[in-house]
């Protein structure tokens, strides 16, 4: 009688197990580079919402406001009435606020507590009011805006979970370590280079004195958002000028930081902050700046191009309602001194249902500039309306820029699941 053979064991996938270098190939290798740029997006998300909760610094210790001191004094032995003597003090200004970046970036990289903080379970709940509200927020820095922060684990049950989320995770002679991330450095620098609830702050106060019939009050606290000339402005004119200013602040003071840090790190988030501070000190239309100027102001139109269509595209996301008109608007935006401005406010304009726009008058000299929309004129009630509006937006950007970290995280444990780790070797 024949002996019937034992079955076949079904033979696991192949494993591949740490090279002498410590490096994991196959499925176990985490993706470094994608981790990476997964943990800069969740940062900046993570920024906009600490904004959301916490508004800006003090003036005193803002460091804008010190950019800004520095480039001022520096103006005055740079000054040429010439387009090249423009282009060095651009190219200085971009740089200094990219080296300041790059440096924030490596002071919080790899060096004690400084590092290794990541959200708790930043993954659930997606979708609530203000885009975040994970398990177990109840406290700590962030516990207004469903975040709270603690020591990164390196080992233990969670720690995998946690460098699914930030694309952290290593393997070989680092792996028992904290691992360098840029994490905290891209939540702070997001933090100090957005500006959404100061913004909201600021039109709301002009707003209040509107509805108080407070009109010279709201003609002095104006200049803190628009150029315009205020005592020429009755009470329906300081009420466009707000909405027009919060549609293009949305752009130059949320998104656009959000995205650049995203993009390129803290040291993306200063780039951008400078390029910005100086367009605002230099890029003007006027006998000083015409010349001097022009390099900065072009700087900040190509830096703001895609943060302006995008914003477009949040607004019509987050009023749905108004999707068609908005991406009519963003798509077919009438002819506007500014490449991006003109863009946010026909979104804004298209969202609300108002017409914006119209001859304004800079400096005693009447502006001409195009209407945007086909509603009524603003009035002080819609300031808060725009206000939410970019508020949405915030919110809508936060969710766009969590969600690959979000998503990564979901497939890399279907991919452990898939794949377990081979046991650790023994020497």
């Amino acid at each position: 009688m024949t002996a019937t053979p034992p079955p076949k064991r079904r033979t696991a996938p192949s494993r591949k197990v740490p090279s002498a270098t410590g490096r994991v190939q196959g499925p176990y290798r985490a993706s470094g580079a994608t981790g990476r740029g997964w943990a800069t997006a969740f940062g900046a998300a993570i920024g906009l919402l600490v904004d959301r909760a916490l508004g800006e610094p003090p003036s005193a210790v803002h460091p804008v406001g010190a950019f800004g001191r520095a480039m001022a004094a520096l103006e005055r032995p740079m000054w040429r009435d010439s387009r090249l003597a423009g282009f060095g003090y651009a190219a200085v200004g971009a740089g200094l606020g990219s080296a300041a970046g790059f440096v924030l970036q490596r002071a919080t990289a790899g060096r004690g507590s400084a590092t290794g903080f990541v959200p708790q379970r930043a993954g659930a709940g997606l979708g609530s009011a203000a885009g975040f509200v994970p398990q177990r927020a109840a406290a700590g820095v962030g516990s207004a805006t469903g975040f709270v922060f603690h020591r990164r684990r390196t080992t233990g049950p969670l720690a995998k979970e946690e460098a699914d989320l930030t694309g952290t995770r290593e393997s070989g002679p680092r792996a028992g370590g904290l691992v360098r991330t840029s994490l905290p450095a891209q939540s702070l620098a997001t933090w100090l280079m957005v500006a959404g609830r100061a913004l909201g702050d600021e039109a709301r106060a002009i707003g209040d004195r509107l509805v108080d019939d407070d009109l010279d009050g709201a003609r002095r606290r104006l200049p803190a958002l628009v150029g315009r000339d205020p005592e020429s402005l009755d009470a329906k004119g300081v009420a466009r000028a707000v909405v027009e200013s919060v549609a293009e602040n949305t752009v130059d003071a949320v998104v656009a930081p959000a995205c650049w840090a995203a993009l390129g790190g803290a040291a993306g988030a200063g780039f951008y902050r400078a390029v910005n501070t100086l367009d605002a000190m230099v890029g003007h239309r006027n006998e000083r700046y015409g010349r001097f100027g022009w390099a900065s102001a072009r700087l900040d139109d190509a830096a703001n191009w895609i943060p302006a269509r995008l914003t477009g595209l949040l607004v019509a996301a987050v009023r749905p309602g108004r999707a068609r008109e908005v991406l009519d608007a963003v798509v077919h935006p009438p002819a506007h001194p500014s490449p991006n401005a003109g863009v946010a406010e026909a979104a804004f304009a298209a969202a609300l249902a108002l017409r914006l726009g119209g001859d304004t008058i800079y400096a005693g000299r009447v502006d001409p500039r195009p209407t945007f929309g086909t509603g009524r004129s603003p009035e002080p009630a819609d300031i808060d309306a725009a206000i939410r509006l970019s508020r949405d937006v915030t919110f809508a950007l936060a969710a766009l820029l969590a969600t690959p970290a979000v998503v990564g995280a979901a497939t890399r444990r279907r991919r452990r699941a898939t794949y377990p780790s081979p046991p650790a070797s023994r020497r």
